[in-house]
């Protein structure tokens, strides 16, 4: 990474790059959001002309030829614009912009640097591309221990001691309820937009009882078709269910924190408190736009 000598490169755009959305931040050096824009060409939209895609963006926001841009996320997997190993947990999150891979692709007009992933090896195997770069907001914002989860299509808990990450589990909540919900035998009971809260509770009590997710899913339609609970209860049981499953498999005695939206946040904290856990909220955000202004310090030193 080359350092810029303009003014101008105290500023740095930073693109969420997942698979459905993205999302743009143009950032100063402080992590003050400048200006932001979101879209719907993710990874799956954007391929195969990730160049042409990133050119767009870069047009729209009228973005100067000299401002550093940093993209996370699917971007950099396999499916992405270029495959960008995983780091090792081992590695602290600080030394995460030391580890950025530059894409000079003709197509594209400039440069885009890539932050790498985690990976969790040997007996526990895990990945993840994203939400490293939430976590190392989190800890620019001096939260370096404890769990943080990041509830979403697959929901992600990461605990953290001193900035560096000790493991990774990945629970496929958010696929599973929307696979759930519209295909099988529970899309019918799960249609619609129902909450109601003592059926998720009664989900979260059904998940510490400890039975395999597979049977226990099943209790959903049983309950229903004995009486035993309406159907209009069904969509917020399971939604207990499968939240649950992920408190009694990584809960502990580690500070728990969210880094979600709103609603998101709401849900995962009813389910702490329900498991006798108390859980800090952090905006997805603020910790995104704190990263990127570590990685622009970096670049511009």
């Amino acid at each position: 990474m080359e350092p810029s000598a303009s003014s101008s490169s105290r500023r740095l755009l930073g693109i969420d790059w997942g698979t459905s959305n993205r999302r743009a931040y143009l950032v100063d050096a402080a992590g003050t959001c400048l200006a932001e824009r979101a879209d719907d060409q993710g990874m799956l939209a954007a391929r195969p002309d990730f160049a042409g895609s990133f050119a767009r963006l870069l047009a729209g926001l009228e973005v100067g030829a000299d401002i550093p841009v940093v993209a996370s996320g699917m971007v950099g997997s396999a499916q992405g614009w270029r495959e960008v190993p995983y780091l090792d947990i081992g590695v602290p999150m600080e030394a995460l912009p030391d580890n950025l891979v530059c894409i000079d692709d003709p197509h594209a007009g400039r440069p885009c640097l890539i932050v790498p992933g985690y990976a969790q090896r040997g007996a526990h195997v895990d990945v993840m591309r994203g939400e490293e770069t939430q976590l190392l907001g989190a800890v620019a914002l001096g939260r370096r221990d404890g769990w943080f989860v990041l509830p979403g299509t697959h929901s992600k808990w990461v605990l953290l001691e001193d900035g560096v990450i000790r493991r990774i589990a990945t629970f496929m909540t958010g696929e599973l309820f929307a696979t759930l919900s519209a295909h099988g035998t529970l899309a019918p009971l799960m249609a619609g937009d129902g909450d109601d809260d003592a059926a998720f509770v009664a989900g979260l009590d059904a998940a510490r009882r400890g039975a395999p997710l597979s049977n226990a899913l099943f209790g959903v339609r049983a309950r229903v078709v004995t009486g035993a609970m309406p159907a209009a209860h069904a969509r917020s049981f399971a939604s207990g269910l499968l939240v649950g499953a992920e408190f009694v498999a990584a809960a502990g005695d580690a500070p728990l924190a969210c880094i979600g939206s709103d609603a998101l946040q709401g849900r995962y904290a009813r389910a702490a408190d329900h498991f006798g856990m108390t859980l800090s909220g952090l905006d997805p955000d603020r910790v995104y736009c704190a990263a990127l202004a570590r990685f622009l310090d970096r670049i511009s030193t």
